[in-house]
């Protein structure tokens, strides 16, 4: 499952550079907020899955990790100014919740799906 969520961070990252690359000035703002997600989302979801890999050995870290996500998305919600990406980084941040609760719960291998479809969708935002 890390190898997955590995490759969805890197092509939303690649994708993310692209948009920058073929923009033009009218979309900068979009390109550049993207950017900065992708950017973002990749470190998020790496710390992520590895959280919900430790989780049954180590649920502190686990904790500590969902937190520093939440911190981020925070963050980068209040950054972007775009309709779209905001609610893929609020998606994103419901997904990250959804594995808080599961990870609560006491569930060793709670579902990552709301996080990796949040993160597609980024990518959908991001791609011209």
């Amino acid at each position: 499952m890390q190898s997955y969520v590995r490759r969805t961070a890197l092509a939303l990252a690649a994708t993310a550079l692209t948009v920058t690359s073929l923009v033009g000035c009218g979309a900068l703002d979009k390109a550049l907020d993207c950017a900065n997600t992708a950017t973002t989302i990749a470190a998020s979801v790496d710390r992520l899955s590895t959280a919900v890999s430790n989780a049954a050995n180590d649920p502190l870290a686990s904790q500590q990790a969902l937190n520093d996500i939440d911190r981020e998305l925070k963050s980068l919600g209040d950054k972007t100014d775009n309709a779209d990406l905001s609610k893929a980084v609020k998606d994103l941040g419901t997904g990250v919740d959804n594995v808080r609760k599961a990870i609560d719960g006491g569930d060793t291998t709670p579902d990552l799906t709301p996080v990796t479809s949040a993160a597609s969708e980024i990518g959908k935002v991001c791609t011209p």
